[in-house]
């Protein structure tokens, strides 16, 4: 018997926005160059965006803590 699994697109409520899909690529990009750690994804983050949706702050750890919570949390 097969294992079951569940492709990550099937889980989806709903498209991604277009935030979304630049936050994500640019958390790839970051990962591909070996940066995983929060602080290191913040200065990644800052020096090549995009910016926090809903503020015109610079990215903290805090901040993409709770986003990715946000975002996990749809």
């Amino acid at each position: 018997m097969s294992q079951l699994y569940l492709q990550p697109h099937q889980a989806r409520k709903r498209e991604p926005t277009a935030y979304e899909n630049l936050l994500g690529d640019s958390l790839e990009r970051a990962f591909t160059a070996d940066i995983v750690e929060l602080e290191g994804l913040v200065a990644y983050l800052n020096d090549h965006g995009p910016q926090p949706q809903e503020t015109s702050q610079m990215w903290t750890a805090e901040l993409l803590a709770a986003e990715l919570k946000r975002l996990g949390a749809d």
